[in-house]
């Protein structure tokens, strides 16, 4: 079947580095779909936002809107974003709201901003639940221009794609992505929006104990998304959650919102993305958020190890890789850890495994050879104090460690490797990081761990454990590493009265951009939204907007209608708003 030239993704420099198993997020972005009532919304919140946000945001915010392409006029286009960023060294891609915080942390680490392709819906215009382009483009973006900020994201994601998640997270990811989804849908049912709610909360409510990934998401929400900088009591803003919303942009700087100096407590501080934040963290420098992130670091399982780590590694029943002191690194999802004294003397999978050095694949070594899983000792050889892979070539062979010859290896913890060594690889400093047997027996006390029968026995060589993580040493390993949504954003169904209306958003579009004022047309599209969209407040004060400076009997008439329309209490600030810029 031939490609569609209009749903062909464009790479660029950045893009194309990203791993083929992260393609499976990135979708077209939909801009034909998008709706003149969509560019009218976009437009509405960035004047607001751009003329409230000058003198509360951090410095770097309307620079960076201008350096990273962003319109306030039109949702910006992907492909003209990704020619400005790549400047900067960063890049976009669309994708379908909610994506996995894992795989959400990998294109971060690789430079690549996430942007949910959905806009939100004009009565979610003040906040949405659910990511859109105006929180990802006009609030990420621009403060991705700052360099300091810059690498901080880039280190974060890093670090966070590396962070273990547990089945919980999973549970709440769906739950959330199915909310936000169905919030965001105008034609959704609210029996299934309060289904969702609860859903949501009963999750939460029943977590038990935050994972690593819990922890670094709330890092990333109280600094990313919703975070402040300065001076406590005089902070600016930076997170992009308050940037792209235009109520809590205003509420989150009054006395009315608790604000907490930014430490590694925000790691345990919790967040409910169905409602306002009632206290925010505020970190004194961008180089401060780096600082506690170090702090982070230094406690996951990346870069402590040990059987602590690897038990979390197989709790989460997902990919990740085990490394051992050799350097060799052991890409899989675990199913079995032997410890012994609190140290892990055997590890185990049972599907697919990679072996790899320095992220990596070793030649030979990938998932097609290592189809049915890997099993490998940890740790030195009993009553012998020199651990294998500090041995000499003098020290292997007066142990008798030497290909060709059959060998009976006891390890500490009681593991024993019985078998003709073929081979070993090395690595560049000479250290054996993997040992080939033929005619193996593995054993552990009485049970039997391999047979010969299997045909070639592979042990990677190693004292410890000194790094755990999730996912694959080598992106390129897997090509399923990442596992996509369950749910996906339905295509949203107008009705013939709804598409009549954005027509009529069109033609003003059309006059307010034509330059000249056409009161006959005016008029027109006035009297019929009078007569079928009356609570249409956008629209009415579009129309405002062209002819304020006019002496024509329609201005009275719309001030009149905007003043009416105010009384209704979800509209009073919306419409006085619209009325600033105007003026």
């Amino acid at each position: 079947m031939p490609k569609d030239k209009d749903l062909e993704i464009e790479f660029n420099e950045v893009t194309s580095k990203l791993p083929k198993s992260l393609h499976a997020f990135i979708v077209k972005q939909p801009y034909t779909e998008y709706t003149f009532q969509n560019q009218a919304v976009w437009r509405y919140v960035m004047r607001l936002n751009v003329d409230f946000l000058k003198n509360v945001a951090h410095g770097s915010y309307i620079n960076g809107l201008e350096l990273t392409g962003i319109s306030i006029d039109e949702i910006p286009r992907m492909e003209g974003m990704n020619r400005i960023l790549k400047d900067i060294g960063w890049a976009a891609v669309a994708v379908d709201g909610f994506i996995p915080p894992n795989a959400f942390m990998a294109f971060q680490a690789h430079n690549v901003l996430v942007i949910s392709s959905e806009i939100r819906t004009i009565n979610h215009i003040g906040y949405t639940p659910a990511p859109d382009i105006i929180h990802e483009a006009a609030g990420h973006a621009p403060i991705i221009a700052n360099p300091e900020y810059s690498e901080y994201l880039r280190r974060f994601g890093e670090l966070g794609s590396k962070a273990i998640s547990s089945e919980e997270d999973d549970k709440i990811f769906e739950a959330i992505r199915e909310l936000s989804i169905l919030k965001e849908n105008p034609n959704s049912c609210p029996k299934d929006i309060s289904i969702a709610t609860k859903n949501v909360e009963e999750i939460q409510k029943n977590v038990t104990e935050l994972s690593e990934m819990a922890k670094i998401r709330n890092l990333h929400w109280w600094s990313v998304e919703y975070g402040l900088i300065g001076e406590i009591d005089d902070p600016k803003i930076y997170g992009a959650g308050l940037l792209s919303s235009i109520e809590e942009s205003k509420e989150c700087l009054s006395n009315k919102i608790k604000k907490i100096p930014y430490s590694i407590k925000a790691a345990e501080t919790n967040f409910d993305i169905t409602s306002a934040q009632p206290n925010l963290f505020v970190t004194p420098t961008f180089s401060h958020l780096s600082y506690v992130l170090e702090k982070f670091a230094n406690k996951m399982c990346v870069r402590v190890g040990g059987l602590s780590s690897v038990n979390k590694v197989i709790n989460s029943q997902k990919m990740g890789t085990i490394e051992l002191s050799t350097g060799i690194q052991i890409s899989s999802i675990f199913t079995r850890v032997i410890s012994s004294n609190d140290k892990p003397i055997y590890i185990q999978s049972s599907s697919q495994t990679a072996l790899s050095n320095k992220n990596k694949e070793l030649i030979g070594h990938g998932v097609n050879y290592h189809k049915d899983g890997f099993g490998s000792p940890i740790g030195k050889l009993d009553g012998i104090n020199l651990a294998i892979e500090d041995m000499s070539p003098k020290d292997l062979e007066a142990y008798g460690i030497i290909e060709g010859k059959s060998i009976n290896l006891n390890f500490e913890g009681g593991v024993l490797v019985s078998g003709k060594i073929i081979t070993g690889i090395r690595d560049v400093q000479g250290k054996i990081q993997l040992m080939s047997f033929s005619d193996c027996t593995v054993t552990y006390k009485e049970e039997i761990l391999f047979k010969p029968e299997w045909g070639i026995y592979d042990m990677a060589v190693g004292k410890e454990v000194v790094s755990v993580f999730a996912g694959p040493a080598d992106d390129n390993s897997f090509t399923n590493s990442f596992k996509l949504p369950e749910s996906t954003s339905p295509e949203i169904v107008y009705s013939d009265k709804e598409l009549k209306l954005h027509k009529l958003y069109g033609e003003i579009k059309y006059l307010r951009e034509l330059g000249t004022i056409e009161i006959k047309k005016i008029t027109s599209i006035y009297n019929e939204i009078m007569l079928s969209y009356p609570l249409e407040w956008l629209i009415l004060l579009e129309i405002y907007e062209l002819i304020v400076d006019s002496e024509f009997e329609l201005k009275d008439k719309l001030r009149e209608d905007l003043s009416e329309l105010r009384k209704i209490d979800k509209y009073t600030d919306l419409i006085d708003n619209g009325l600033k810029l105007i003026k």
